[in-house]
């Protein structure tokens, strides 16, 4: 904890499991927002420490969710080191799995799955750790995928 390193004269970062979120106002340049959210969220697969897991979409900007999920689509999972990828393997077959788990917690706790990335197919890396874009609606902070 950050209180009890400083009283020791130490520097503190603390994690704090990296729950980046975005809120999305309705009078936010729509273009550029969902171009941001797709960059955001699934850079780096989602695994570096600035990627955005959580978007609040306030107002009308939820009626946005449907073309999200459509730019989203069009990412081109592949390895990484491939030309023209924008979203490369996970870091391990556990991340995979953990991933995989946390989208099929969500949907038994009655979050919606417009987006499953889980079924994603990579020809030439078939046991590669991918796992596509996903995006969830209507979760809440009470549920496993959000924690």
């Amino acid at each position: 904890r950050r209180v009890r390193g400083s009283k020791n004269g130490k520097r503190v970062q603390a994690n704090l499991a990296a729950k980046n979120h975005g809120v999305v106002m309705p009078d936010a340049n729509k273009e550029n927002t969902l171009n941001q959210l797709c960059g955001a969220a699934f850079g780096a697969a989602g695994q570096r420490c600035m990627a955005l897991s959580v978007a609040v979409m306030v107002g009308e900007a939820r009626n946005w969710i449907p073309e999200l999920v459509e730019r989203a689509k069009k990412l081109k999972v592949t390895a990484g080191n491939l030309p023209g990828a924008d979203l490369g393997p996970v870091i391990s077959p556990e991340s995979k799995a953990r991933i995989e788990r946390l989208i099929q917690s969500g949907l038994d706790q009655g979050a919606e799955v417009p987006l499953d990335g889980r079924t994603v197919q990579v020809p030439g890396y078939e046991a590669g750790n991918f796992v596509g874009p996903t995006i969830m609606n209507k979760v809440t902070p009470d549920m496993e995928c959000y924690k």
